[in-house]
């Protein structure tokens, strides 16, 4: 099937819920914003602060409209608790490839298997449902934890993107660039990161 922005997408297992970014959103993620600025040191134009974080949130809802990024609110269900946001973007129906990315959890929430189990989801929607053929992601060079996480999960290294984006204090920096294919869904990703989520869920 195609990539439709129109419909509500709803993604879940017993762990955590992504729904489609909605104006309510905002308060339940605000205070992420005022009291943890450093989740966004990494990246340019990101919540740090009440302000930026309307800019960044008013700016998601917008693409979203323009059938351009897909925002997703995480929900944490074993702590009844919202965590943070991703979002699906480069979304080509034509080429079968779309990107998973603008990702962000509340410190609390990293480290718990929230982050696999959300892109567990993502990638079964991707690949299983939407017939992709290719996902792609992406980060700050300097961003260990984030490339590590990207890495765990099955993601290939495909390059750097040399003096590509800025990061919170503005300064220029290289991006590095990762993906998983189908075919590689199907052989090994797919059965290694669920044996990842049972080992969380079993802890």
């Amino acid at each position: 099937m195609n990539f439709d922005f129109t419909e509500k997408y709803i993604l879940e297992n017993d762990y955590v819920l992504l729904k489609p970014l909605e104006v309510s959103d905002k308060e339940k993620l605000i205070s992420f914003a005022i009291n943890e600025p450093e989740i966004w040191k990494f990246n340019i134009n990101g919540g740090n602060g009440k302000e930026n974080f309307d800019t960044y949130f008013d700016t998601a809802l917008k693409l979203f409209k323009e059938n351009n990024h897909y925002p997703f609110i995480v929900f944490d269900k074993r702590t009844n608790q919202y965590a943070g946001m991703t979002r699906l973007y480069e979304i080509s129906n034509e080429f079968k490839r779309l990107d998973i990315g603008f990702t962000w959890y509340g410190k609390q929430f990293q480290g718990t298997g929230l982050n696999k189990n959300c892109k567990y989801l993502l990638l079964e929607f991707a690949f299983d449902k939407l017939k992709m053929i290719r996902v792609g992601f992406g980060a700050n060079s300097k961003n260990e934890r984030s490339i590590n996480a990207m890495k765990s999960i099955g993601c290939k290294v495909e390059g750097i993107l040399r003096q590509f984006s800025k990061d919170a204090d503005g300064k220029i920096i290289d991006a590095i660039k990762l993906s998983i294919l189908k075919d590689e869904w199907e052989e090994n990703v797919k059965i290694n990161l669920k044996e990842q989520l049972e080992k969380y869920a079993s802890s």
